[in-house]
Parts: C-alpha cells; structure tokens; sequence
C-alpha cells in the first residue's frame, strides 16, 4: 500500500541519518498491528522466531567495534526468541543502547535487560517479564494449586503449576544472566525476583523512575526523530 510504501521510505532515511550522527549501526524490531492484514482484519505482531533470526544476522554482520542502537516497539512474545536475542545482544563486543520510543513490554524488556543502556521517552514503559501459560500469569497458577490441599487440586493444575515452577524458575536465571555482566549476582536476583516473579499484573507499565529504582541503566531523552518509529 502507498502510505505503508512511504512510511518505510521514511523510516529507512531517518535510520540513515541517526547512523550517521551516532556513528553506530541501527537495528529495529518493530512490530504494528498495520504492518500485516489477513481478509481485511489486523494481525498483531509479536516477538518470535523469524526476528530471532533477522536480529541475531544483523547483530552478527555489525563489526565488532561499531557501537549498536537497537530501537523496539514491541508487546512481548516467545521468550525462547527474546532470550536468543538479547544473547546476542550481550555477546556484541561495542556498546548496545536499547531505545524504546512508547513500550517495550514482556520479552521486550528481557531484550532490554541485556543492554548497556537504555533510553526511554518521558511517557515510555517496559513491563514485567513473568511468563504466562495458557494465558494465566504462571506465578498466579503456583499460587493457586499452594492455597488447596494438594488433595483438593485437580490434575490438570497440578500439571500447570509443575510447568510453570518451571517457566518461571527459566525466566529468572535467563534474566540474572544477562543482568550479572553488569550487575552483582544478589542485585541481579533480586531485579529478576521483581520482574519474572508475578508481582504486577503482565501488563503493568513499568515507567523510567521504577525501572532505575530497581536498578536498570535507564535515562530519558529520546531523540524526536526515534518517536516517528
């Protein structure tokens, strides 16, 4: 479609420009509802295995001493995606900033946490990064089968918890993994605790002040031309 033809036209040379002015390789991982329609209808985008794929080359194909601003615009999506991306994220040798022009929740946040830097706008937000089973926030299902007598539970939970003492054990050494380059292993634990650890609701719009209070190299000061992404 034309619109989308000249918004791409329109992306490509603002990326040209902030390139230049940073010295850096830009990378992005947006994804808009707009983007792809099926019979009419909009499709939502999340983080999955093809990005996977397309970040990781283009981290890869980045010199070793050319610095990395990765621009996400994301809901979430497959931690096994979000985990190989911000592990390559963390393994890029030159400085990584993350920006993030409106949200970067969920998996985008544990993209984030892999950063050596992360630039928010005023009215930014990364989330929590609990993982969710069957649509239920998994820290919510533990608790759920630990408020019964083991007797009183159905099978079918019993197995949800088990899973989901799993995802989210998974979730919180994937974190502390790539926190601890930067961090202690304590304070890393315990932003992991606070993020992986069911404490807000999954879509809970953690702002700068909350994520530097927990520890997270965040600044704000978004450049004008990043919030057209």
């Amino acid at each position: 479609r034309p619109e989308f033809a000249l918004y791409a036209l329109r992306r490509a040379q603002a990326i040209r420009a902030i390139e230049k002015e940073h010295g850096t390789r830009v990378i992005t991982m947006i994804h808009r509802q707009e983007k792809r329609s099926l019979f009419g209808f909009a499709v939502p985008q999340h983080i999955d295995l093809e990005d996977a794929q397309t970040v990781i080359a283009a981290i890869k194909e980045t010199p070793d001493d050319i610095p990395i601003d990765f621009i996400i615009h994301t809901p979430g999506g497959l931690v096994l995606a979000a985990m190989q991306i911000a592990r390559a994220v963390e393994a890029h040798p030159a400085k990584v900033t993350v920006y993030v022009p409106v949200y970067a929740m969920s998996g985008g946040t544990l993209i984030a946490l892999a950063a050596d830097e992360i630039i928010l706008g005023e009215f930014s937000v990364l989330g929590p990064i609990d993982p969710q089973i069957l649509g239920f926030p998994a820290a919510s299902i533990v608790r759920a089968r630990d408020a019964k007598p083991v007797a009183e539970v159905c099978d079918f939970t019993l197995v949800l918890a088990d899973v989901s003492e799993k995802a989210v054990a998974q979730v919180k050494e994937g974190a502390v993994e790539l926190l601890t380059p930067r961090l202690e292993q304590a304070k890393a634990e315990t932003i992991a605790e606070k993020l992986a650890g069911g404490h807000w609701t999954h879509d809970y719009a953690l702002t700068a002040g909350e994520a530097s209070a927990l520890g997270l190299p965040v600044k704000v000061g978004m450049p004008l031309q990043l919030m057209e992404f």
